[in-house]
């Protein structure tokens, strides 16, 4: 039995947050991922403004998202978040399996919006841990990766006190 009443969802705090900023090659993207936990795992809501997608259909409009396991946005110029490290994934399970390989972002006129259980990690697992957007969507094939290209955006996961 689904146990999630969406309406007492959205009238409660989350329990953390990453703020999203983009990389020194997209410096406009900016936006927050929200962690909610709930009996049956976390509810994420990601909110993200300034992609840089297409107009043109069928190209670049989606955009691979994983929380990686590095506790940094921070890196340098060949890769600007080269500190936030690779996919979690403490299970050591192959693409697209890892704990942190996540739905992929689509892109509406420069924002995407994004909900979605998952059982995959808890809070306390991922406190620290960073979210990052990458340039191209995630194959769900290539190991261990997914080819998503460049990350062009990244936030840290903190917890909320209230």
């Amino acid at each position: 039995m689904f146990n999630i009443n969406f309406n007492t969802l959205l009238n409660t705090k989350p329990r953390a947050i990453a703020q999203i900023k983009g990389s020194k090659n997209y410096p406009k993207i900016s936006g927050n991922v929200y962690f909610y936990p709930v009996n049956l795992g976390i509810v994420m809501v990601t909110i993200i403004n300034n992609l840089p997608c297409s107009d043109m259909k069928c190209k670049n409009s989606v955009f691979a998202f994983h929380i990686h396991e590095g506790t940094s946005c921070t890196g340098d110029e060949s890769d600007y978040f080269k500190n936030s490290l690779t996919h979690y994934n403490p299970d050591n399970c192959a693409h697209p399996y890892h704990a942190g390989d996540l739905p992929p972002l689509f892109c509406v006129k420069n924002m995407a919006f994004s909900s979605f259980l998952t059982d995959r990690f808890n809070l306390n697992e991922i406190i620290g841990k960073t979210v990052i957007i990458h340039s191209m969507p995630d194959d769900f094939r290539t190991q261990p990766s997914g080819n998503a290209g460049e990350k062009i955006a990244c936030g840290v996961i903190k917890r909320i006190n209230f």
